[in-house]
């Protein structure tokens, strides 16, 4: 079933809704989320003294020498909330008690700045505008925060191209399940065989063909690899930019 995509081939032919995924997929992941795990594991050293950073990075999926995040692991497809106890137990398990692990992750917790942190990965308002000029809605389904999220694409100029948002405490179950994509096609009143989804990881691909999704497409620039994602999708490309001729 899969094939490589090319750039200029009409990869959205039959295609109403665009359902992108956001980190990995618009923006740049590891530009938002190495120096996040990096900069937390060394506030919760601080906050312990306990040696935690090669244990956090194992459990949460991070190379720190090169600086990546690890096709598949926690760090690649946990929501915000489900991190955060991921991380206390991580504590825990270094030989802080529950409550000590609870108040050292509350006083080391923080959000990575939406803005500041967010790279995009090609020309979005371009795309966007060339995608709606084409006929096509577009929706961001995202393993990030709702507040976040809108703030990140608003900065980017995408806000007023983007039909609807859906995060991951919007009260939906999480990726790899279909209800994001299901929720947007409603939303806009599409059918989901006249839906692409386009993402980085096996759980956007998934949640895609679990929403019976006519297209489902996978990105490179991202945490996934060619290999992990072609047995998944119906194509693979470089990044997003290659979606329009």
């Amino acid at each position: 079933m899969s094939r490589a995509g090319r750039p200029g081939v009409s990869l959205l032919d039959g295609i109403d809704l665009v359902v992108f995924d956001k980190d990995g997929t618009l923006i740049d992941f590891d530009a938002m989320w190495a120096p996040w795990i990096v900069e937390l594991a060394a506030r919760l050293e601080r906050t312990t003294g306990l040696p935690l950073a090669e244990r956090l990075f194992a459990e949460l999926g991070f190379e720190p020498v090169a600086g990546r995040t690890i096709s598949g692991g926690p760090l690649a497809v946990l929501p915000m909330g489900i991190l955060r106890g991921a991380v206390s137990n991580v504590v825990v398990r270094a030989g802080a008690g529950a409550a000590a692990a609870a108040a050292a992750v509350d006083a080391a917790w923080f959000v990575p700045d939406p803005v500041t942190t967010a790279r995009p990965l090609a020309d979005l308002p371009r795309l966007f505008a060339a995608l709606h000029g084409a006929g096509c809605r577009i929706a961001v389904a995202t393993s990030d925060d709702h507040e976040p999220a809108a703030r990140t694409l608003a900065s980017l100029g995408l806000a007023d191209l983007v039909d609807l948002l859906v995060g991951a405490d919007d009260g939906l179950a999480r990726k790899p399940a279909p209800d994001m994509v299901l929720r947007a096609a409603a939303a806009v009143d599409v059918p989901a065989a006249r839906t692409a989804v386009v993402g980085d990881s096996l759980a956007d691909l998934e949640m895609g063909r679990a929403a019976g999704a006519g297209r489902v497409i996978g990105v490179l620039s991202g945490v996934s690899s060619r290999d992990d994602l072609e047995p998944f999708a119906d194509a693979v490309v470089n990044s997003v930019a290659d979606l329009v001729g």
